[in-house]
């Protein structure tokens, strides 16, 4: 659908006689998305929703809304909710709506700026998985796992619920991208192919690219990545659905305590053996036990009569060195530590600003940071659509702190790349090492 159309023609206009569409969020060559409201049930009160638009065609639509009205009766905090499906008449022509939770951003907003962080991809799993986990259990499918589809909603991370369909309702359907599993081309649609989305979106988020069609390529990007990430994203694009790991595996692999493999068995206990003794058998015993009392005795009595005396034997705590020896080896030098954050500082907003943000303001600063962890120089990375925002950014960085990286124990300078996020509701933000 022409964004152009959507954006100019549209906008103002009121779908169903109840939700104006506000403002164009975007769209593709088959939906456009709005900004609209939705009246709170029992309320007057008006909450910010989305509005996504399809052009009826026949008797797909009727699928359709089968399949939105089976969504909307999905329930989990980590998907998006489902509000309203309907139909709907646009200049004339007749069209699908489907009202859903609107959300400030989504990964695919985020990825062309930077990777996501390894802690930050540590948070953004679990929410998706409990929500795929609720999905399968439910014999139903997401369909489309991908960047754009992994949704911020305040401070959650949600996953679209739009495309989910039942296990029997999955129809066949064209391999659209990487994100689709190879088996979908056939018309195979199963919990491994959310499986092997989820796997392509893992690599994607942290290192802003998909896997590529050579093997060999796959593997070299693949082992770029950290672990647990690694083995996980590696078990997910199996082209073999069989060979896939499950959900409940790749949450077992994100434990503290997870393993890459099974733990060894733990060896068996030997067999306690129970012995009969004889009287006969105790005397050599018996006999063993006065001598090593006796022996323990002397050395007591000896020990007290050369007490004081240049017999004294001291025990030093460290190494020494006797008259003619060679000298002890040096210490090997300290291992390299790594640079952290010991104190950062988000730019404080006044609400009448933040007030007029709509969706996410992003805003990246280079810093250099000296060997005593402060910063002694700053630059905008990306400004951002606003030089307000930038503008505070870039004052707040200069109150960072860090623990500076030491190499051979000595204290380094270090380079920073700290990324703000400005919403209504919040202000945030995150620190990457810059790696030269």
């Amino acid at each position: 659908m022409a964004t152009a159309e959507s954006r100019g023609v549209w906008e103002g206009r009121i779908v169903a006689g109840k939700f104006p569409l506000r403002k164009w969020l975007g769209g593709s060559e088959h939906s456009t998305v709005f900004l609209t409201e939705r009246k709170e049930q029992g309320s007057q009160a008006s909450q910010k929703v989305a509005i996504k638009l399809i052009p009826s065609e026949g008797a797909s639509t009727e699928r359709q809304l089968l399949q939105w009205r089976a969504a909307a009766q999905l329930s989990h905090p980590n998907l998006l909710r489902i509000f309203e499906p309907g139909r709907c008449q646009l200049n004339g022509s007749p069209f699908v709506y489907l009202v859903m939770e609107y959300a400030e951003e989504d990964l695919s907003q985020i990825l062309p700026e930077r990777r996501l962080t390894p802690d930050e991809v540590s948070d953004l799993l679990p929410p998706l998985l409990d929500a795929l986990s609720y999905l399968h259990k439910s014999r139903v499918v997401h369909g489309r796992i991908k960047p754009s589809n992994v949704l911020a909603v305040g401070d959650q991370v949600k996953l679209s619920a739009d495309r989910a369909t039942s296990f029997a309702g999955a129809e066949s359907r064209q391999r659209h991208d990487i994100y689709d599993a190879p088996e979908t081309a056939t018309g195979v649609i199963s919990p491994a192919a959310d499986v092997w989305s989820l796997g392509v979106t893992l690599v994607a988020a942290l290192t802003q690219k998909t896997p590529p069609a050579g093997a060999e390529q796959a593997a070299a990007l693949l082992e770029s990545m950290p672990q647990p990430f690694r083995g996980i994203a590696r078990e997910c694009l199996q082209p073999d659905p069989k060979q896939r790991c499950s959900i409940a595996q790749i949450q077992a692999r994100l434990q503290p305590l997870a393993r890459s493999v099974p733990a060894p068995p733990e060896p068996a206990p030997p067999p306690v053996r129970h012995y009969r003794y004889s009287w006969r058998m105790l005397i050599p015993i018996a006999v063993l036990l006065a001598f090593g009392l006796g022996a323990y005795l002397f050395h007591r009595v000896f020990a007290n009569r050369v007490s004081g005396s240049e017999a004294t034997i001291v025990v030093a705590r460290g190494p020494t060195q006797t008259k003619g020896s060679a000298p002890s080896p040096p210490a090997p030098p300290p291992a390299s530590v790594e640079a952290k954050v010991l104190h950062e500082v988000v730019p404080d907003v006044p609400r009448s600003a933040l007030n007029t943000i709509t969706g996410t303001v992003k805003v990246s600063v280079r810093v250099n940071v000296d060997s005593s962890g402060k910063v002694t120089a700053a630059e905008l990375a990306s400004e951002g659509p606003s030089k307000y925002f930038a503008r505070l950014a870039l004052n707040a960085v200069q109150a960072w702190q860090f623990a500076p990286p030491q190499i051979a124990g000595q204290p380094a300078a270090s380079t920073w790349l700290l990324h703000f996020r400005f919403r209504q509701t919040s202000v945030q933000a995150s620190a990457e090492r810059v790696r030269h």
